[in-house]
């Protein structure tokens, strides 16, 4: 595996005539999950809001998949049409929709004893997206416990490329959020690298 420095470097590389994509496919997630899920709470008053914001989440899970995924097209030089965020609601979005509320639900339930558990698992299971990206033939635990796998002995490699963009992130908040278009598309960019190393890693032969 690489430096941090490394693997923004190549985001950067990655994202160079891309970057207007990078941003528009953020704004286009952001609008819909986030925005959306505010709007259902603010028409729909505090209760009947929360519990269908919460709704709103669910159905948005295949377009959180397909908003990594999207970013991994990016590293790899594939097309970037803004209607691949929805491929996650083709053919069998069932395994999307299954995997990815299983790996959330483990996660909140690591985290109810202890945040640090919870913080660890979500590092553990980070590859998940897109392990079913690469992996369609896994599937809720199975594609889960990939990811542990091959994020045994990375974790904190990932945290600290994570954390590298702390002070990016500070700047796109005091910036009213608009510096973070930028910053997301960079972030995620450097940790479908990350991953493309990993996936490589997994795959040579031991030594």
């Amino acid at each position: 595996m690489q430096s941090s420095t490394v693997y923004k470097d190549r985001a950067l590389a990655s994202l160079k005539g891309n970057w207007d994509k990078g941003v528009i496919a953020t704004v286009i997630y952001i609008v819909i999950v986030a925005i959306g899920s505010n709007i259902v709470s603010a028409v729909l008053g505090p209760k009947a809001g929360t519990a269908l914001s919460f709704v709103w989440t669910l159905i948005c899970i295949p377009l959180i998949w397909g908003f990594y995924v999207y970013f991994l097209r990016v590293t790899r030089k594939e097309d970037l049409a803004f209607g691949h965020l929805f491929d996650g609601y083709k053919g069998n979005w069932q395994r999307i929709f299954t995997t990815t509320a299983l790996q959330y639900i483990y996660i909140f339930l690591w985290a109810l004893l202890l945040v640090i558990p919870g913080i660890i698992k979500g590092f553990s299971y980070a590859m998940t997206p897109y392990i079913l990206k690469d992996n369609p033939e896994l599937s809720n635990n199975a594609a889960i416990e990939k990811s542990m796998a091959m994020m045994n002995g990375h974790k904190m490699e990932l945290f600290i490329l994570e954390l590298t963009f702390i002070g990016w992130i500070l700047l796109g908040i005091i910036t009213f959020g608009i510096g973070l278009l930028l910053v997301e598309p960079y972030m995620m960019t450097a940790i479908a690298h990350f991953y493309e190393d990993l996936k490589e890693e997994q795959a040579a032969p031991a030594v």
